[in-house]
């Protein structure tokens, strides 16, 4: 079913409103906040990766309190088990029956702090449910319902007693972003009103967690033309045959990068997506996805960089909406 130019601008104005909710928690943000948004809204999840205290954990909790939904927070610790983030099932003897007891996963926001500070154990508890929505314990599958987002930080400075995200959890979100340090007019306005240490939890739900669901299905709809698909096929190619990579976009990245330019293009108010859409969510939807050369990674070369190299080199189609 074809999107329409009416339905296009509903949700472009509900989109603008999520943002501006949020942005009373992290401000001078905006697009780092979209592509967030835009990453809920198309079934997907994000993984932030920057310096401490720049406000990571205060970004996901104020889309999770924009949210009229269940939200948890996992601290990831070197201790933490599989089981207290998928739940465990306890024999009641009362009853004389197993009872599965849900873990933190099982909400619409979770925010997993510091990720990489878990086991690969503990980390890979999580594969199943980013990719499927659903945890298996003890051979039954226990559904976390819809909305589902995991919203991931870790820290890129201190590698003492931390663990790499292996490639296939990498692979599994939707988006990495940073927020980086504020301007300075940001800044001063933050500094201004210090005796606050609580920004996020003044941000109010503002759409239901089934309001969610019906825009994330509304995203799935707007139409796409062949040329633009062929494009981002072709930007998705380049990076597994570049010299200075050693594993390229899979294909499950060039999936999540077709999702995700459909709630990018909805979002500003079109019912189509172009070469333009496809350009701007390259490099945070698929450089995390990219393993760098080692001889290129020592001369300086980034994942970002090889992205942003690849979108120079593939020509875009010549596309009109009809």
């Amino acid at each position: 079913m074809a999107v329409t130019q009416e339905q296009a601008d509903w949700f472009a104005d509900a989109f603008t409103k999520l943002v501006g909710n949020v942005d009373q928690a992290i401000l001078g943000k905006d697009h780092v906040i979209r592509l967030v948004v835009a990453a809920l809204l198309s079934d997907g999840h994000v993984l932030l990766e920057d310096f401490p205290g720049t406000g990571k954990t205060v970004l996901a909790k104020a889309l999770a309190n924009t949210l009229d939904g269940t939200n948890s927070r996992i601290q990831f610790t070197p201790d933490l088990l599989p089981s207290d983030v998928t739940g465990v099932t306890i024999y009641d003897q009362g009853k004389g029956v197993f009872e599965f007891h849900r873990g933190p996963i099982f909400a619409s926001i979770v925010l997993a702090d510091e990720i990489n500070r878990a086991s690969p154990k503990t980390q890979s508890a999580l594969l199943e449910v980013m990719e499927e929505g659903r945890v298996t314990v003890d051979g039954v599958s226990h559904s976390v319902g819809s909305p589902f987002m995991v919203i991931a930080t870790q820290n890129p400075v201190e590698q003492a007693g931390t663990y790499s995200l292996p490639e296939a959890q990498l692979d599994r979100f939707l988006i990495k972003t940073s927020l980086g340090y504020p301007d300075h007019d940001t800044a001063v306005t933050l500094l201004l009103d210090s005796s606050n240490r609580a920004r996020a939890s003044k941000v109010t739900p503002i759409i239901a967690s089934s309001s969610v669901t019906t825009m994330a299905e509304l995203a799935s709809e707007v139409f796409v033309d062949a040329a633009v698909l062929g494009y981002l096929n072709e930007i998705v190619s380049a990076t597994r045959v570049d010299p200075s990579v050693t594993l390229g976009v899979s294909m499950r990245g060039a999936l999540a990068l077709a999702r995700a330019v459909k709630t990018w293009a909805i979002s500003q108010g079109r019912s189509y997506v172009t070469p333009d859409d496809v350009r701007d969510l390259a490099v945070p939807v698929l450089a995390h996805r990219i393993i760098v050369d080692p001889e290129a990674d020592f001369a300086g070369v980034t994942a970002e960089q090889i992205v942003s190299r690849v979108l120079l080199q593939v020509e875009p189609p010549v596309y009109r909406a009809a």
